[in-house]
């Protein structure tokens, strides 16, 4: 399993279209009811001596409740609200606790260090990190091994992109503790980010590690790395930018090895597939679990032509 939420969804050949599991969806929600008034039960609120206008406002302020941001001035629940297309994800938001830290972080250092992917502007990477180059960072669960490459290496800006509010705190956390300057936490859809918010040839490269591998074979188009994700991600890297990936799922690695060889716009660093483990990627907690039990990590590294 990944250590990180992956926050990134495959973009569908026509934006405009819902996914075909969106629409399936929404048949099912729309399903009629087909019990005559006679022979139904009596509504539960009137059965609970409940009025029926009461019941109603309380569903309304509980869905209020939950639209409403947890941290304000933080992360936003749904940037890109309703701006842009439904659409097959790759991630699924998980609801953890946030730590008291974690919280500070977020309502501290939020409006200083974050940005919500709203899709309504376009950012000015250099301005961003005052000039240092800038690799795009999918998916980066606590932020550990974030925090450790970006303290390894200060003359590179790295934005930072999940959905998962406790490590979006907790990185916020570690950038500020160990003072890096180069670390930006971005919050929400990175299709969004890269197709409405990045300039082309903006990027200096991309790093990818421990997607969600959806190792069944009916969520295989909900995996990340497919030719239409690597279209969009060759437009905004610049020439010869690498694209990192790592993961411990074979099946994956497989996929992986087979959708970049055979891109046009991208060119193997390796002469025979698979990459040893860079020095600059640091071995995590969850990859020494993975290798525990015999998992084999595989990183391909992918420059753009």
């Amino acid at each position: 399993m990944s250590e990180s939420s992956n926050l990134s969804a495959v973009p569908s050949a026509n934006p405009s279209a819902p996914a075909s599991g969106d629409a399936a969806a929404g048949k099912s929600n729309a399903a009629t009811e087909t019990s005559t008034a006679s022979s139904a039960p009596a509504p539960a609120s009137a059965a609970a001596g409940i009025p029926d206008d009461l019941r109603a406002a309380s569903f309304e302020r509980q869905r209020r409740l939950r639209q409403e941001p947890r941290f304000p001035g933080g992360p936003a629940i749904d940037p890109a609200g309703s701006h842009h297309e439904r659409r097959i994800r790759s991630f699924q938001p998980r609801r953890s606790r946030v730590t008291p830290g974690q919280e500070d972080a977020l309502l501290r250092l939020w409006p200083k260090w974050g940005l919500d992917i709203d899709g309504q502007r376009v950012l000015d990477l250099p301005a961003l990190f005052n000039g240092l180059p800038a690799v795009l960072e999918i998916g980066f669960g606590m932020g550990e091994a974030t925090a450790h490459m970006a303290a390894d290496d200060p003359g590179t800006g790295i934005l930072a992109v999940d959905v998962h509010t406790p490590g979006q705190g907790n990185l916020l956390g570690l950038a500020d503790r160990n003072g890096l300057s180069n670390i930006r936490v971005a919050n929400g859809d990175a299709i969004i980010l890269l197709r409405e918010m990045l300039k082309p040839d903006s990027l200096d490269g991309l790093r990818v590690y421990f997607p969600d591998p959806w190792p069944k074979k009916r969520h295989h188009k909900r995996r990340l790395i497919q030719p239409e994700f690597l279209d969009l991600v060759a437009q905004r890297l610049k020439p010869g930018a690498v694209i990192h990936c790592a993961t411990d799922w074979e099946p994956y690695a497989e996929q992986m090895l087979e959708v970049l060889t055979a891109h046009p716009l991208f060119e193997n660093t390796q002469a025979d597939g698979y990459a040893p483990r860079p020095a600059f990627r640091p071995l995590t907690r969850f990859e020494r679990q993975g290798l525990d039990k015999g998992h084999v990590v595989h990183d391909l590294l992918f420059a753009r032509r």
